[in-house]
């Protein structure tokens, strides 16, 4: 009888603890409850801040998880972060990971790339459309229609991109030293927003020749170019000149080549290199030389992104003889238009509104529920201002219903962006930053847009009405290891080959010519297979975006 009874009662016991293990009130906490099997049965509380620590790999930073802004993310969420270090070359990295299926439980690297290609066909990444669907509120409030349009051609997405969302926000332009400009006497255009024509900018180059054929000692040069930067080249002329990434004909996309204007522009390029504007020296500039020689004080122009000449406008600010006059004494970003182009018709902010990144949730993550709500609360509202300004009351406080930045952690960027980023922990990881303001008007990102300086806020006046969105045509072209990637290969070299000599070219006829030779050369190669490609992926890319 004492036997039966104690295997009764032992047996009475056994099935209560299993009962209790099944009644999902438990909390989760790590690879063996039912959220890390995909939460379908006991899942955890949407409060669940139990603690779990989840492996990361971001292709930008490998910094610790342990300053305040850390330490306040896991507060809020349970997760800490355990952050893998990308050293050396992240791409081998990443690859390293995918071949040896080492894979940590959350992945950021390069939207649209090759790499995430691989991890997404391979299976590497997990599709994370069901999630969003069941604990992503703020994930599908904050993306919106952005989450349609970084599907992948199988319909689901894989990825929750970073600074996504089109921004107002100018990128190239031709920059001229303001003092110089107003001892020109420009006048009123120093700052009153107003574009430049094609002439005005080639007189006002001509003009600083002439009253400056030397300064301190130095042959003054009017415009410079970063030859090792060539995007800011081409980035800032084809905005000048209205040109897109693709040319539009009759419903198709086209080489921007084929565009009439790319000619123009070359003809006006060249005009000014013939007529003794240009440096004579640019095309062979590597990028510290380049800044050194703007920093000298002897030069008027140049045509880049506004945050290249940083350098430069530092050396110039130093060296001013008159301090009250050092904000004058840098190159500031201005709008030119080419003939026949309007101001709302020039192309020099290209953006792409899906962003630079893509965080990912791998196939080996134990718990992909609670790296989703993760996710979520770094998305939301207070996940972004938390990531980008930091603490409540530590580095910002709430006043009159507006987020406020507290003095010294803007005084304390200004002086060491780097390390202040690194000890507060504001702005050091983008997972999930969105562009534009929040609710409250600031900017999500209070340092890179919140901060400005006279030469930003110019800028912005000059320029960010010039944005468009680059995410339709980004990406377009075939994929890796095909025959048509190497057509492409071979057509981009011939492009980047005969710009430079067209640059160069000792005459507009020889110009002309140089171009009929290229567009022979470029169509051999297989630019209209290569265009057959283009529209095929822009007319699936546009249905999937439906």
């Amino acid at each position: 009888m004492k036997k039966k009874l104690l295997f009764m009662v032992s047996s009475m016991m056994i099935l209560a603890l299993l009962a209790g293990c099944g009644s999902g009130n438990a909390p989760s906490a790590g690879g063996n409850s039912p959220a890390a099997n995909g939460g379908t049965n006991g899942e955890a509380p949407a409060d669940d801040k139990s603690p779990i620590t989840l492996t990361l790999f971001d292709q930008n930073t490998g910094d610790p998880f342990t300053n305040p802004v850390a330490k306040a993310i896991t507060e809020k969420t349970g997760v800490t972060v355990e952050i893998q270090q990308p050293t050396g070359n992240p791409a081998e990295k990443l690859n390293l990971m995918l071949a040896s299926n080492d894979l940590p439980d959350i992945v950021l690297m390069s939207r649209g790339s090759d790499i995430m290609n691989k991890y997404i066909s391979s299976g590497a990444v997990i599709p994370l459309d069901d999630l969003i669907e069941k604990y992503g509120p703020n994930i599908k409030k904050m993306y919106g229609d952005t989450l349609k349009k970084t599907r992948s051609m199988d319909g689901k997405n894989y990825y929750l991109a970073n600074w996504y969302g089109l921004e107002q926000y100018p990128v190239f332009g031709f920059l001229m030293r303001m003092d110089l400009m107003k001892e020109l006497g420009v006048g009123d255009k120093v700052n009153n927003g107003e574009p430049f024509t094609a002439e005005e900018f080639e007189n006002l180059l001509k003009a600083f020749k002439e009253k400056y054929p030397t300064i301190d000692g130095k042959e003054t040069i009017p415009m410079t170019l970063n030859g090792e930067n060539m995007s800011g080249v081409t980035g800032t002329f084809k905005g000048m000149f209205g040109i897109m990434p693709f040319y539009e004909k009759d419903g198709k996309l086209l080489k921007d080549i084929r565009d009439p204007r790319y000619l123009d522009m070359m003809k006006y390029m060249n005009s000014l290199y013939r007529q003794g504007l240009l440096d004579k020296e640019w095309v062979t500039m590597k990028t510290k030389q380049y800044e050194q020689k703007l920093g000298a004080g002897n030069i008027f122009a140049t045509a880049d992104a506004g945050w290249n000449v940083g350098t430069s406008n530092g050396l110039l600010k130093s060296d001013a003889p008159d301090p009250a006059k050092a904000e004058e004494r840098q190159f500031y970003q201005y709008k030119v238009l080419a003939p026949g182009v309007g101001p709302d018709q020039t192309s020099y902010g290209p953006k792409s509104s899906l962003g630079w990144d893509g965080i990912t949730i791998s196939k080996t993550n134990k718990d992909p529920v609670r790296t989703i709500k993760f996710l979520d609360f770094l998305a939301s509202e207070e996940g972004q201002y938390l990531m980008m300004w930091g603490v409540e009351g530590e580095h910002w406080d709430m006043k009159d219903g507006k987020h406020v930045p507290r003095q010294e952690v803007l005084d304390a960027f200004k002086k060491d962006w780097a390390e202040t980023s690194r000890t507060t922990g504001i702005r050091k990881w983008t997972w999930t930053i969105k562009n534009g303001p929040g609710s409250d008007g600031t900017p999500y990102d209070l340092i890179g847009r919140g901060m400005t300086d006279p030469t930003t806020d110019l800028a912005i006046k000059n320029l960010a009405d010039t944005s468009f969105d680059t995410a339709p045509y980004d990406s377009l072209g075939p994929a890796g290891g095909t025959p048509e990637a190497i057509m492409e290969t071979k057509v981009n070299e011939t492009i980047n080959e005969f710009f430079l000599k067209m640059a160069l070219a000792p005459s507009e006829q020889e110009l002309v010519a140089l171009y009929d030779t290229m567009m022979k050369q470029v169509d051999a190669a297989g630019l209209p297979k290569l265009e057959e490609v283009y529209n095929k992926n822009y007319e699936e890319r546009m249905k999937l975006w439906e």
